[in-house]
């Protein structure tokens, strides 16, 4: 894992160290405020904007969503304009893989528009968060820059992943990390779904590998 000074240095552009020299941490954005769907409590979801009963209960019985458009596809009729869409989406959002999200599922982050979506697929592929935070960092500020990498992840290697990378994926806490990390190397992915899934169910397991690579 990267030093605090050399990740600096990367993320500035200068000294020797190589981007991808080893297991990069936090693959998935550090979250400010945004809800996870797939995680959040009824009382969560229940005071978000543009969200009545129904459609609160529509999530929690449809969740596990694999992706951000599925719960878009669930919620798009509850909105009557675009605005009111940002507003929620700027309060719960399932992160986009940074590798293969579609445009059309790019463009459901507030404030991303076409712009902006082609930047983040000129880069592809991302290896690391570092690469995202170097290369949007020269189009934004550093608000910016952090509210955006909320909505994003990179797939994390299973077999050199840091532990804190690890736990960078929503949800997974110390005992699944512990399971995660028992297993290795892995071979294949039907060897993941095959450890991982003694310990939760179908739904749980397909969550999960979402966010997971073997390079």
């Amino acid at each position: 894992m990267l030093s605090a000074r050399a990740f600096c240095c990367v993320l500035l552009g200068v000294g020797p160290v190589l981007l991808w020299s080893g297991p990069a941490a936090g693959q998935v954005g550090n979250n400010l405020d945004l809800i996870n769907p797939n995680l959040a409590s009824r009382d969560d979801l229940s005071g978000l904007p543009h969200l009545d009963a129904a459609a609160v209960d529509e999530i929690l019985e449809e969740r596990p969503f694999l992706d951000m458009l599925s719960l878009h596809a669930l919620l798009e009729d509850e909105f009557s304009s675009e605005e009111e869409m940002f507003e929620l989406y700027s309060r719960i959002f399932i992160p986009v893989n940074l590798n293969t999200a579609p445009e059309e599922e790019i463009l459901l982050i507030p404030g991303a528009g076409p712009r902006m979506a082609h930047e983040f697929d000129e880069y592809r592929p991302y290896r690391a968060m570092a690469q995202f935070r170097r290369e949007i960092g020269k189009y934004v500020n550093d608000d910016e820059l952090a509210r955006l990498e909320q909505y994003v992840f990179v797939p994390i290697d299973l077999n050199t992943a840091s532990e804190e990378a690890i736990l960078s994926i929503p949800g997974l806490g110390d005992r699944m990390l512990h399971e995660f990390l028992e297993y290795r190397p892995y071979r294949a992915m039907a060897q993941f779904r095959r450890e991982i899934g003694k310990y939760v169910d179908d739904d749980e397991l397909a969550r999960l590998e979402r966010y997971v690579v073997i390079n």
